[in-house]
């Protein structure tokens, strides 16, 4: 099977890098000019706890792909949500005419999007759990251990065999489950994502600190309470990830069992090492746009429709929007967010 992936950065560098390492045919897309030549001289190296694996995918920047006559069996979708639709657009055109389908590979609730430009039957989602990042050319790092790593969801829930085949696949690269809800899953991540990433970019804080670091945490507990709310009134399910529970959340939000969250949070932290950095924090450091919008914001947008209050999301949109795009990380930007604390 011939499998592309479009963004070849930690998420899609690491999969990429594992899938051409067990055998798979894999073609990288992305438009780092200096990343796609790296790889196609040296190979591309990922870094992992258990070890460093060089592997020889194909490597294409995308100003390439006009030069290419290729039907993919396969097109991951792992970019940043702002580019979801452009990219999907572009990568329509090659895809295997009959049975090629689209895997969204991204943080946020892109699915819909990606299926808007390429189709609701040819598109599956996939639920990634893992942390990555890529800072220098020819090199994608995994940082946890997670697992599972990912999950495979077809959007209406059913059981098929293109998705148990997805996750035969991605069992290549780490424990990969087939799931049922695809849209529960997705809030379920989101939580996770609302906890942490934005407060990492804000303050430097790396993936590890915003669980274990007091105020990095309180502030994760509200935010990761607004999102489940959120998801509760859309009429979503919602599942614990990486050992956090959602109901526990919301009761930690409002003043009981504190404790024992904290503590959970804390322990989560821990096993998560010391070198990851949320994505969010991974685009200040090197001056980029951001997801805000896709993240936190898409909570406070969905909270506005079913009339959820979702200030401490609210109010992190507000702080990040007010400092543009390319500022430096500073544990004073917490300060607004600390104060709405009940301490």
């Amino acid at each position: 099977m011939k499998i592309a992936i479009a963004g070849a950065g930690g998420i899609g560098g690491v999969v990429g890098g594992m899938l051409s390492k067990s055998g798979y045919d894999i073609t990288l897309v992305d438009q780092w000019h200096e990343h796609v030549e790296k790889i196609k001289k040296d190979g591309l190296l990922v870094k992992t706890r258990d070890g460093e694996y060089l592997s020889k995918p194909k490597a294409l920047h995308i100003s390439e792909l006009q030069n290419q006559e290729i039907a993919f069996d396969m097109i991951f979708i792992s970019v940043k949500s702002y580019d979801t639709e452009w990219v999907s657009m572009m990568m329509k055109n090659y895809i295997e005419e009959n049975e090629g389908f689209f895997v969204n590979f991204q943080n946020g609730v892109n699915d819909e999007r990606m299926a808007s430009v390429v189709g609701s039957k040819r598109s599956l989602g996939c639920i990634i759990t893992i942390g990555a990042a890529a800072y220098e050319p020819g090199i994608a790092i995994r940082t946890d251990n997670n697992s599972p790593a990912f999950k495979i969801a077809e959007q209406d829930g059913s059981t098929t065999i293109r998705a148990k085949k997805l996750v035969e696949i991605m069992n290549s690269v780490g424990e990969t489950e087939l799931a049922n809800d695809l849209w529960g899953e997705r809030w379920s991540k989101l939580i996770t994502n609302c906890m942490a990433n934005a407060l990492a970019g804000l303050s430097g804080y790396g993936t590890a600190e915003v669980r274990t670091e007091l105020y990095p945490r309180k502030i994760g507990i509200q935010l990761g309470s607004e999102v489940a709310k959120v998801a509760n009134a859309l009429g979503h399910n919602i599942y614990s990830v990486g050992g956090v529970s959602p109901e526990a959340l919301i009761d930690a939000a409002e003043g009981k069992n504190v404790e024992e969250l904290e503590n959970s949070l804390a322990e989560s932290g821990k096993r998560a090492g010391s070198l990851g950095f949320p994505s969010f924090a991974q685009d200040v450091k090197k001056g980029r746009r951001n997801e805000i919008d896709y993240l936190n914001g898409y909570v406070s947008n969905m909270g506005k429709k079913v009339g959820i209050e979702t200030p401490f999301n609210d109010k992190i949109v507000e702080i990040i929007k007010g400092l543009g795009i390319n500022f430096n990380s500073d544990k004073k930007h917490l300060d607004p967010l600390i104060k709405m604390l009940n301490l």
